[in-house]
């Protein structure tokens, strides 16, 4: 699968799950439902993958850790806010940066309406 079609999955599974719960539940809830919608979906998802920081050739465990991991191509952040800040984007795109991805979702689950809390981010397009 392309990283387009990937892509358009997570949206339309993101659309599904949160006019099926709605807001007001933890990032943790999402998290799962999500990982399984697409995982129903043949996608494959790693949730809690730790992302190292490189430094000087060495990697380094600083405890970092991608949300998910969707077919080793997307990232997805997900977040329980009021509103999406500029830290949160910078979050993705170094998350972006140092697994060398190009595409990342951040996904805030505190909004009415799903597409209100979508942010497509790109890296190195």
């Amino acid at each position: 699968m392309n990283i387009e079609a990937v892509g358009k999955e997570i949206v339309d599974s993101a659309v599904k799950v949160h006019r099926t719960l709605g807001p007001g539940l933890l990032e943790s809830a999402y998290q799962q439902c999500l990982a399984y919608e697409l995982r129903k979906r043949d996608l494959r998802v790693d949730c809690e993958v730790v992302c190292p920081v490189v430094y000087e050739g060495v990697e380094i465990d600083a405890g970092y850790r991608l949300d998910m991991f969707v077919e080793e191509m997307v990232i997805v952040e997900n977040k329980v806010v009021t509103v999406l800040m500029p830290i949160h984007e910078a979050q993705l795109l170094t998350y972006l940066k140092l697994r060398d991805c190009r595409l990342g979702y951040l996904l805030n689950w505190n909004v009415k309406l799903m597409k209100q809390g979508i942010k497509r981010m790109v890296n190195k397009l």
